[in-house]
């Protein structure tokens, strides 16, 4: 089992000197016994503490909601989930029978709290300095990609300011059908704007991104007619 969790090792560019910790940090609490979820705090704690620093000091003269929001996209579940899928996490996760039937290695929610279990190990095993140094080589290409241009809020959020602006109701959002294997389904969303006499539809691999898709296609019809 070493020679396998060495081989993630080259992947992350660490390598653990307590392998223990690293097999707990890939450890599901589906798995049975101890898990990753403490780690998983500790390592979301110090992902979020590690980026803001970056950020504050390579935006110095953002304000604090648009260093939130840059810092918001880089943390987020989506992000991690890439990241974890870069180093095929997938293939080294320990998860019980239910998880693994369903697809469970596959799961954003899953291959993200993973990654911060890995941030979590790496710090108690060799420390804040080299969890940073890290932390920030696998962020090299997003961090330097980050703009304050491109900072900007998510669809809902825009689409509920817009019709608050305007008096009017709030979005109303309804899954209406999900289709799929368990392990990969799209979920359909209608959303309902009192303003539009038809429901806007957004689809998506989550119940979050579905409506995320929905209300960014109603700004844009919103927009149009300049309601």
């Amino acid at each position: 089992m070493s020679s396998l969790y060495q081989k993630l090792c080259r992947r992350i560019g660490y390598f653990f000197a307590d392998l223990g910790l690293l097999e707990l940090a890939l450890t599901h609490r589906s798995y049975g016994g101890k898990n990753n979820e403490r780690l998983e705090f500790l390592g979301d704690s110090i992902l979020n503490y590690v980026i803001a620093e970056d950020l504050f000091h390579r935006f110095p003269k953002a304000k604090e909601g648009e260093l939130s929001r840059l810092r918001a996209s880089l943390v987020k579940g989506d992000t991690l989930a890439e990241l974890a899928r870069e180093f095929q996490l997938g293939d080294f996760l320990k998860l019980g029978a239910g998880e693994l039937k369903s697809g469970g290695f596959r799961r954003d929610s899953i291959l993200a709290d993973s990654v911060e279990g890995i941030i979590g190990a790496m710090y108690l095993d060799a420390g804040m300095d080299v969890c940073r140094q890290h932390i920030l080589a696998w962020y090299k290409d997003r961090l330097e990609a980050t703009s304050l241009k491109v900072v900007t809020k998510d669809a809902k959020t825009r689409l509920q300011e817009y019709l608050q602006a305007r008096k009017h109701a709030l979005p109303q959002y309804e899954v209406v059908d999900i289709v799929g294997e368990p392990h990969d389904q799209t979920f359909h969303v209608h959303c309902h704007i009192e303003v539009c006499n038809d429901a806007i539809e957004g689809r998506g691999n989550s119940r979050r991104i579905a409506e995320q898709n929905a209300a960014a296609k109603a700004l844009e019809k919103l927009e149009e007619v300049n309601v």
